[in-house]
């Protein structure tokens, strides 16, 4: 399927690995030149900005802004738009989690946290607005989280900046609709990626089960399907909020969660 977005540009926050390295992917394939963000190795990160440039035919940039820091991010939009001279999809993927009984909970992370999972997403849709707005045309994508729709325990940071994401996500789409600007949210449930393996191996070791029983009756638990989600269906969503096709869905909070929220 040709989503119509070929020479389009795109940032995309978090995307060194996991799912906003697969965010990158789907959309480098689709012909859109890439600004991307993310810790790690800096040649590890080399590799891939190199990596997708080669095998999919765009130009993709590195901007290592940190999420915690709103010139920061002004300036990574600032970046794109000197460098491919407009910014058409807006991404914003990075977060981070921590796990702790409120009453023992570290008031660094909570900080931490709010910036990167919630408060980067409004940096970054503040310094995109204008540009889009001159354009016509603007997708601002948000990655949240099955997380931003119903809520577990000993996560109320995490909680709380994906309820945030929706609620920020809703308003901005209000505001630009009109501007041929939308907003919307993709709500995933659990992901296979680094991040969660890690945690599988913990959790297998910690409680003496093996990894398949970790995975089906921890991790698994609360999607009714058994099956993580894969990088390829939220990247069907994305490229589909991205083109023209998605162009009357605005302020929507979209689950990918095997039936998680359903209930």
């Amino acid at each position: 399927m040709d989503y119509g977005l070929k020479g389009h540009v795109a940032i995309v926050t978090g995307s060194t690995s996991g799912i906003g390295l697969a965010m990158a992917g789907a959309l480098a394939a689709e012909g859109v030149n890439l600004v991307i963000n993310g810790l790690g190795d800096p040649a590890a990160i080399e590799t891939e900005r190199a990596g997708l440039a080669q095998k999919h035919g765009v130009e993709v940039r590195y901007h290592g802004a940190d999420m915690t820091k709103g010139d920061q991010i002004a300036d990574m939009v600032a970046f794109a738009e000197k460098e491919f001279g407009r910014l058409d999809i807006l991404v914003n993927n990075a977060g981070i989690q921590f796990v702790s009984p409120i009453e023992a909970f570290p008031v660094e992370k909570w900080d931490q946290i709010i910036a990167i999972n919630l408060t980067s997403a409004f940096h970054a849709i503040r310094a995109a607005t204008p540009g889009m707005k001159k354009a016509g045309r603007g997708r601002i994508i948000n990655i949240a989280s099955a997380h931003g729709l119903v809520a577990s325990p000993f996560k109320s940071a995490y909680v709380a900046a994906k309820h945030g994401i929706l609620g920020l996500t809703k308003t901005v789409a209000l505001e630009l609709a009109e501007a041929g600007i939308t907003a919307n949210s993709i709500c995933p449930g659990y992901v296979h990626t680094p991040l969660v393996d890690g945690q599988i191996k913990d959790t297998a070791k910690a409680r003496g089960m093996s990894e398949d029983e970790v995975v089906r009756n921890v991790i698994l638990a609360a999607q009714p399907t058994k099956k993580f989600v894969t990088f390829d269906q939220l990247a069907g969503l994305l490229l589909y909020l991205a083109s023209d096709m998605g162009a009357s869905v605005n302020g929507a909070a979209l689950s990918v969660d095997g039936g998680w929220t359903a209930g």
